[in-house]
């Protein structure tokens, strides 16, 4: 289970990553290319879209983060059924939604360590890469 702290506490070991607000007030994490995490609560057409659906919106607190595009959203749907998922609003766009409630905090590190490597700069990534020995 995690929390907005443990998302905060992620993005805080990157370098580059600034916490910001998203225009509805909610938390958010970006570079200078983009939104990597953020959190992200129901609009009414999400609400009524799920309902058409016969689903609704998750009780915990939920986060949209960034993937590699839409085969990697589909992987991510697709391998973790129980922890990722999608909305009509999203249809289209390389993101994932997951209930912190609902993730295993590896899980959550490796999501987004793989979003801000897609939204930093290549420096950045290579230097952060070969300091973790992955590179």
């Amino acid at each position: 289970m995690a929390t907005l702290d443990d998302v905060r506490a992620i993005c805080a070991e990157f370098p580059d990553v600034t916490e910001t607000t998203t225009p509805h007030g909610a938390a958010a994490w970006r570079t200078k290319a983009g939104q990597v995490v953020w959190e992200r609560g129901p609009r009414k057409a999400d609400l009524a879209a799920l309902a058409a659906l016969g689903r609704t919106w998750p009780e915990g607190v939920v986060v949209g983060i960034r993937t590699d595009g839409l085969d990697g959203k589909a992987a991510l749907l697709q391998t973790f059924p129980g922890t990722f998922f999608d909305t009509p609003h999203f249809d289209g766009w390389p993101t994932v939604l997951t209930e912190l409630d609902g993730i295993d905090l590896d899980l959550l590190r490796e999501t987004i360590t793989d979003a801000w490597l897609l939204y930093t700069t290549a420096s950045t990534r290579d230097e952060w890469l070969r300091a973790h020995g992955l590179g």
